[in-house]
Order: structure tokens, then sequence, then C-alpha cells
């Protein structure tokens, strides 16, 4: 199941319909959530917490690679939605890493797509500029 973890390794599931997640800041000024596997009605409040611990971040870009994501149930697209909604309501662009038809499929089709900035890589994340913490 979903294991958040401090660094960028990322466990695989060991289970069928399993999902796993990491926690990571790849580069300065972005903190990202990758997600492996099946995120359906079991998996989804796991999902759940990990972006809730995404969203958590106070600084920077976020981002939720879902390029390891095989399947997507409506369960999982709620917990996306909700957290769009929420990154919006505090005034944060949640960026979505998707290239894959079992995620870009049910966002397209659904019309929740246009909640999120929808980027087919890593490298397509804006920089941000991290304040320094440097003292004079």
């Amino acid at each position: 199941m979903i294991a958040l973890l401090g660094s960028a390794s990322l466990h695989q599931p060991e289970e069928s319909g399993a999902v796993g997640a990491a926690l990571s800041a790849p580069r300065d000024g972005l903190t990202l959530l990758t997600v492996r596997g099946e995120v359906d009605t079991l998996t989804s409040p796991r999902l759940s917490t990990a972006l809730d611990n995404l969203l958590a971040v106070d600084t920077g870009e976020l981002a939720i690679d879902l390029d390891g994501v095989t399947f997507l149930a409506s369960s999982g697209l709620g917990v996306l939605i909700n957290a769009a909604r929420h990154a919006s309501h505090v005034q944060r662009t949640l960026h979505v890493v998707a290239s894959s038809r079992a995620v870009l499929r049910p966002l397209e089709v659904t019309g929740s797509a246009q909640l999120f900035t929808l980027v087919r890589s890593l490298d397509e994340v804006p920089r941000c500029e991290v304040p320094s913490t440097a003292v004079d």
C-alpha cells in the first residue's frame, strides 16, 4: 500500500492491486509525490493522505507524478479533484505529470483535466525561485 518516504526512492507495490507512493524533493523548489500501481476504492484513502502531505508543503512548486499509475478508478479521480480544489483554494498550482492513457483518459472524459496543470514530464514543471536563507 502507500508508504510515504523521505527520499526519492520508491517502493514498488508487492501485491497485485497495491499502490506505492513516495514524497521527494527532486530539485530545489519542487516537492513531488510519485505514485505507482492501481488507484481504486481500496487505495484511494491512502492516496488522499499522501496528497494531504504534499499540499502541506508551504513553499515551492507541487507536483504529482502519475506516470506509474496503471489504473485510475473514479474514487481515485475524486481524490485528485479534491486535492486540486484544495490547492486552488490556497492559491497553489498542482502540476500533474501524466502521459499514460490509464490516467489521461479519465481526466479528459470527466472534464477534470482542466483542474490541473497537466504536463508530460517532470522537466515541464516550472522552476521556482527558492528564497535564500543566508544571514548577512
